[in-house]
């Protein structure tokens, strides 16, 4: 029988093969739905021999089962009725056992069951029995199907990481690190000259000269020459640069190593030093 042309909002799914309305209507009476539509409730009878639920996806608000064994619903008639049940959709099982079966906490089997099938908020009701019997026992149990599908998604907000906030205590005396400056603090430093000799058109060495120039100008005197001439050489011949070999007798550069005409000459720290 195909039922999925049906708009039901309640289905009933029993083992029996024949059972009353009125037990059905008194289960969802039980929990407070009122607002059952003209078609309501759809009842599945001997609901175990079924592969396949022949009703849509997610269509339904709630499903009753009724049963007279713990393997009913099994795990493949959950899944179905997982199928079916819209999101938030709620799922009520009641088994009915005979008082001669001594069977050790049957709502914690139905519990394993239902959290397995992905069933949420299992809780154990204090019901009547929807199928009244004098020989049964019933159990009854509530859960919801998840308020989410299979494959549907949701955003996941980022760990922002935030400094940790410093502590200030305001009674503590802070001293503006300013106020320890004295006016000689804040002075400009003199910076000493690079050359401690005296500045101007014609330098000559200090009495304690450390900057080398009265060597020089020592060497400027036993050689005959001023410093202008070391400094600047220049030659009427063209080759008083040259060297010895090409300097005439009367030449002022005479002894000196060559060099080149307008650069200064370079005299070696011991090149006025005796030979011994």
């Amino acid at each position: 029988m195909d039922l999925t042309g049906m708009k039901n909002s309640t289905l009933a799914l029993v083992d029996h093969v024949v059972v009353p309305l009125s037990a059905v209507l008194n289960a969802v009476r039980e929990l407070g739905n009122e607002g059952l539509g003209p078609n309501d409730p759809l009842i599945v009878t001997q609901a175990s021999s079924l592969q396949r639920l022949p009703i849509e996806p997610s269509s339904m608000d709630m499903v009753v089962s009724i049963s007279r064994s713990l393997e009913i619903p099994g795990n493949q008639l959950l899944d179905e009725i997982s199928r079916v049940l819209k999101p938030s959709g709620t799922i009520l099982i009641q088994i009915s056992l005979p008082t001669t079966e001594h069977t050790v906490k049957p709502t914690s089997t139905l519990e394993s069951k239902l959290l397995t099938a992905g069933f949420l908020e299992a809780q154990v009701l204090q019901m009547k029995p929807f199928i009244p019997s004098d020989d049964d026992h019933s159990f009854t149990i509530k859960a919801k199907k998840p308020s989410w599908n299979i494959g549907s998604s949701f955003p996941i907000k980022k760990m922002t990481k935030c400094l940790p906030k410093v502590q200030i205590d305001d009674d503590l005396d802070l001293i503006d690190e300013d106020s320890l400056l004295t006016e000689e603090d804040l002075k400009k430093p003199q910076l000493p000259p690079v050359d401690d000799c005296e500045v101007g058109s014609t330098r000559k060495a200090c009495k304690n000269c450390t900057c080398g120039r009265a060597e020089e100008e020592e060497k400027v005197q036993k050689l005959g020459l001023t410093v202008d001439q070391l400094n600047n050489p220049q030659s009427a011949c063209g080759s008083c640069g040259l060297g010895d070999a090409f300097r005439c007798g009367s030449c002022p550069y005479k002894g000196l190593p060559p060099f080149k005409l307008g650069d200064k000459v370079s005299l070696s720290g011991n090149f006025l030093v005796d030979d011994i």
